[in-house]
């Protein structure tokens, strides 16, 4: 065999090498057994608390629904973003278009590990970084609920995406690196029960971090500026920052933070605003001990200066 020949063939096993490597690397990765077996059979009444904490009706209702509506799960949000549009889709009881058909298993797999039940990767659009976080029986509640709401027919449109984003394969190594049920905040003196709760409310079910921090290039969250506040998905809008740091909510109490959850007025008697208002929505139906719990935990955590550019002001013609 001459040396161009034998360099081709070398070439060709490397590249076969690597493809092996790249496939066995992307797999999706399933919740073990441990996890399935700490579903148990849930409760519909708790479920409906995570049902609210997790927001699932702002998105997966339809665009401004309103009333019983909002329990009509057919999809259609659109979310524009820099990797492309992003499309809730139709998570209603329909066994067809929507999720009616799939177990308690297929659903905890979606929700934790971000896999669907035909063993495909799903887009980080839904927030499964944070829902990863969520114990178990949470998720089996929140499925035991969400088999009490209505079928919807009708399919959402798909997501209109530019390669390499349209490749799902790709999101296994994106797994590797950013996907861990580990706290974002852990605390050098053990916390309060209210603390811990809050904890899990924010960086579990409620995902607040999805759109309070800013994000690196790949769209991972930048854990070191939790909640400081980022550049909205949409637009160039801003999502406030959440830390008591430099242009934070420091000056609130926790009593301001918890009337706002619940009522939607600052302590400057302005009132909720833009996305925020679904967000309110969802936070006012839950308990009271709940929202104090949030309050205790954005209290406690580290602080941090804003987590976007200042915005240079508009010139004046």
């Amino acid at each position: 065999m001459g040396i161009v020949a034998r360099l081709a063939a070398g070439a060709v096993a490397v590249c076969a090498i690597g493809a092996g490597a790249f496939w066995v690397l992307t797999a999706p990765v399933r919740l073990d057994d441990v996890a399935l077996a700490a579903l148990g059979q849930g409760d519909a009444t708790r479920g409906e608390r995570i049902f609210w904490a997790g927001g699932c009706a702002s998105c997966h209702a339809r665009p401004k629904a309103e009333g019983d509506a909002r329990l009509e799960l057919a999809g259609g949000v659109e979310l524009k973003t820099g990797f492309g549009t992003f499309v809730a889709p139709n998570i209603s009881q329909d066994p067809q278009d929507g999720i009616g058909a799939w177990s308690v298993e297929d659903f905890a797999n979606a929700v934790m590990r971000g896999v669907s039940p035909a063993g495909e990767h799903l887009y980080p659009a839904f927030p499964y970084t944070s829902y990863t976080r969520m114990k178990p029986a949470d998720v089996a509640d929140l499925y035991a609920f969400m088999k009490t709401l209505p079928a919807v027919e009708g399919r959402a449109p798909g997501h209109s995406l530019s390669f390499p984003f349209n490749i799902r394969r790709g999101l296994g190594l994106w797994k590797h690196l950013y996907l861990s049920d580990e706290p974002v905040v852990t605390f050098d003196d053990p916390p309060g029960d209210a603390v811990l709760r809050g904890r899990y409310l924010v960086e579990g079910p409620g995902h607040c971090g999805e759109c309070h921090t800013p994000r690196e290039f790949t769209g991972a969250v930048k854990t070191g500026q939790w909640l400081a506040g980022a550049i909205a998905a949409e637009g160039d809008g801003i999502v406030p920052n959440i830390t008591s740091g430099e242009g934070g909510i420091g000056s609130w109490s926790q009593d301001d933070i918890v009337n706002y959850l619940e009522t939607g007025f600052t302590p400057e008697f302005d009132s909720v605003g833009g996305t925020m208002v679904e967000v309110q929505r969802n936070m006012a139906r839950l308990t009271d001990e709940d929202r104090q719990a949030i309050a205790a935990y954005l209290k406690a955590i580290p602080p941090h200066p804003n987590g976007y550019p200042r915005r240079q002001p508009k010139p004046t013609s």
